[in-house]
């Protein structure tokens, strides 16, 4: 039963639009009509304020880190379980019944379910190698894919918990599927496209 209401309660967590919800309180702003369109983090610093949008981009990765790690560490879950409660949060980030089950491409809800499980021993690779991503390729969905590379690295020389390698799994399914319109196209270096398109 603790299982279970884990696995609800990491679902609803992970649905709360809080990039929404601050860039309605605070800007008076729909974030959606920014950027891409995403009901995220990132559209909340297009929208014009790095203060909101910090504190968005922590509660997006904080509602997923709190009910993973609680139900990790604090309640010793473990198995098909623990995989389902670390799936959870990302699929209510994705389909968030607060928003008509149309939600957002979720980074930092995956991110917050690494913090969740390992702290910051797979979180911190994958948010190098998807800063290095941000850098060097375009379009941004491939940095994504860069930081899921990093992780899974990490994960087999260092944390190989069959766990952890299925969450991974899992991830990289949802998040090629939400970003599966930048991933249409193939990773350019964005150095060559700067090459190719100079200033005038």
């Amino acid at each position: 039963m603790i299982s279970i209401a884990m696995i609800l309660f990491a679902f609803l967590c992970g649905s709360l639009p809080f990039s929404v919800w601050l860039g309605k309180i605070f800007l008076g702003l729909d974030i959606r009509q920014f950027g891409d369109g995403n009901p995220g983090a990132t559209n909340v610093f297009r929208a014009g304020n790095n203060l909101i949008g910090l504190l968005a981009l922590m509660l997006d990765i904080s509602k997923a880190a709190a009910p993973v790690g609680l139900a990790y560490y604090s309640l010793d879950i473990r198995g098909f379980p623990m995989l389902l409660i670390a799936i959870a949060p990302l699929l209510g980030s994705v389909f968030s019944p607060f928003l008509g089950f149309k939600g957002g491409k979720s980074i930092a809800t995956a991110l917050g379910v690494w913090i969740g499980l390992t702290i910051w021993k797979a979180s911190l690779p994958g948010v190098l190698a998807a800063l290095i991503g941000v850098v060097l390729f375009t379009p941004p969905g491939w940095s994504v894919m860069l930081g899921l590379g990093g992780i899974l690295v990490t994960l087999l020389l260092w944390l190989p918990d069959p766990l952890l390698i299925w969450v991974w799994v899992f991830q990289l399914i949802i998040l090629a599927w939400t970003h599966r319109d930048d991933l249409h196209h193939a990773p350019k270096l964005r150095l060559r496209s700067s090459k190719e398109n100079p200033k005038k």
